[in-house]
Order: structure tokens, then sequence, then C-alpha cells
């Protein structure tokens, strides 16, 4: 597990930086790391019961908080914040990214949703959110 010796928000750019000894500096979109909260609500219990996450594009976080020495829970503005992200959640996130966002992008356009908040295509998926509102929303 590869733990960081320095944890970042940056608000204006909407990006979380974990910095490592070794000098890796991980940035992560808050919009990426809130479609893939790795909390029930977002992945389920199984690949099949997960909730694709739209409308997120503009979602922020308003807290980090520790986790005991292993994880950051992260509260985002939209009020989910039952995601616990473990430092090798952070890594696996780090190093698969791009394949994750491709595919993400990839089951938005798919379905005909969007990350635009206010897209309206994206009310029949906004049911099954939790909470039940776009991303946007503070």
């Amino acid at each position: 597990m590869k733990v960081p010796v320095e944890v970042l928000v940056h608000s204006k750019a909407k990006t979380l930086e974990l910095a490592y000894a070794d000098g890796t500096r991980a940035i992560f979109p808050f919009e990426f790391l809130r479609v893939f909260s790795p909390s029930a609500e977002v992945q389920g219990h199984s690949p099949e019961e997960a909730v694709l996450q739209v409308g997120c594009a503009n979602v922020g976080l308003r807290g980090v908080e520790p986790v005991g020495q292993y994880a950051l829970k992260l509260l985002f503005d939209d009020g989910h914040e039952t995601g616990i992200y473990s430092w090798d959640y952070f890594e696996k996130l780090f190093v698969e990214h791009d394949a994750l966002w491709g595919a993400y992008l990839n089951e938005l356009a798919s379905v005909g949703a969007s990350r635009d908040p206010a897209d309206p295509a994206n009310a029949p998926f906004l049911a099954r959110m939790k909470p039940k509102k776009t991303c946007s929303h503070g």
C-alpha cells in the first residue's frame, strides 16, 4: 500500500492531489472521484448493481476526512459522502485512470446521458442516483 505524504485540495481547479515520498503526484479531478466513488450507492454490491453517475461535471468537494491511517472519506457538495477511498483504491484509480474514464465516457454515450448537469437526457438516470440530484448542486 502506497501512503501519500501530503493531501492537497485544489478547489479552483477542482482536483485532489496526493503527493508521495518518491516524488509521484497523483492528481484526480473531483468529477472522476465522484463518478468512481467506491460506495455501495455507486458501485452496488456487484457490477450488475452499479449506478451510472450522470451530470457530475461541476461537482465540488466540501471536505476531506481521514479514515484511520488507510483511507480518506470525501464529502462532495452534492451530498454524496459515503465513499471511503483507501490508499489502494487511489492507486488503482491513478494507474487505471485513462481506461476507466474512457469506459465511463463510452457508457454515457451509449445510453444517451452526459456529464452536463443541465442535460435533460440525464433525467431517467437521476432517479437511480443517491442523493437524488445532479452532481452539480451544492
